[in-house]
């Protein structure tokens, strides 16, 4: 595959300056946003991220709802945290497929993550090496982690428990697309994202995969892959490590978002005519079904 050529990274730099200005666009990083404290933006960040799957509007509504009955502070909220006593409240939540035993369960592991390392930055560092080349053994580590959590208070013996969508694992194939992006919003820090974390460094963070990267990555030849999965999103990441090597994924909101716009010709017969990036890209002919939609289960 031949790929994107260095001479791009002027265009792809002007794209990211134009979109680190927007902070109109729809998204779920604009909900943890309005929370100034870094421990209630930690806490607020790892919740929308986790429903951060399927219609913008859908996920911004779902969002607001569990944060509406956490409060003022999501992380005093948390460390209070009971099951029981929002069984008729959070237990009632529904996005999608998951259901409000999940959601309660998620937020009495963020618990435990804050009673046995003081913050959820602390519990996925004991998973983390400054060392790797990227996040991926860190994210295995923090997921299987929080899987190990005693949590029959809220499940009781049942075997299938849907908090388990919330924490994929690279070893699976899963890209892991939430909590990439939880991991940017965390780590960069931007006038897009929060930089709340200090341990974990930029150049170790892997892209956020969903369908519009995925698009975009392909018409930028970002890839050579066709099905979505971990190894796409990190050689997408890699790839884009060719255009800055100390912060990668710095181009994640811009991508995506010029694919949620249409402006992408991936799949239309304008071609790259609106595309920001025209000259660049390589827009390929529109066919039925032209690449696996990425699991949102995932």
């Amino acid at each position: 595959m031949q790929r994107l050529p260095a001479a791009a990274r002027p265009s792809l730099d002007k794209l990211y300056r134009r979109f680190e200005q927007r902070h109109d666009l729809a998204d779920p990083i604009q909900r943890v946003r309005r929370f100034t404290d870094p421990c209630d933006r930690e806490v607020a960040g790892l919740c929308a991220a986790a429903l951060a799957f399927g219609r913008v509007a859908s996920v911004l509504q779902s969002i607001d709802a569990l944060l509406a009955v956490m409060g003022s502070s999501p992380a005093q909220f948390v460390r209070r945290f009971e099951p029981l006593a929002h069984r008729d409240t959070i237990g009632s939540m529904v996005h999608r497929w998951a259901r409000g035993p999940d959601l309660l369960a998620l937020i009495w592991i963020i618990r435990q993550m804050l009673e046995r390392c003081g913050s959820i930055e602390g519990f996925f560092i004991q998973g983390y090496r400054p060392d790797a080349a990227d996040v991926g053994d860190a994210l295995e580590s923090f997921s299987t982690r929080a899987l190990a959590f005693d949590l029959d208070r809220i499940y009781g013996h049942r075997r299938r428990r849907g908090v388990a969508f919330f924490f994929p694992r690279p070893s699976k194939g899963s890209a892991c697309k939430r909590l990439n992006l939880y991991l940017r919003w965390m780590v960069r820090r931007d006038q897009i994202d929060l930089g709340v974390w200090t341990a974990v460094s930029p150049a170790q963070l892997v892209i956020p995969l969903d369908a519009h990267i995925i698009r975009v990555g392909q018409c930028l030849r970002l890839t050579r892959y066709r099905s979505p999965g971990w190894a796409m999103a990190r050689e997408i990441t890699t790839t884009l490590r060719r255009f800055d090597p100390v912060d990668p994924i710095k181009y994640d909101f811009s991508l995506c978002h010029v694919g949620m716009a249409n402006q992408c010709g991936f799949t239309e017969s304008q071609g790259d005519g609106r595309c920001p990036l025209r000259g660049w890209c390589r827009p390929v002919p529109r066919r039925r079904r032209l690449f696996r939609r990425p699991s949102d289960r995932r």
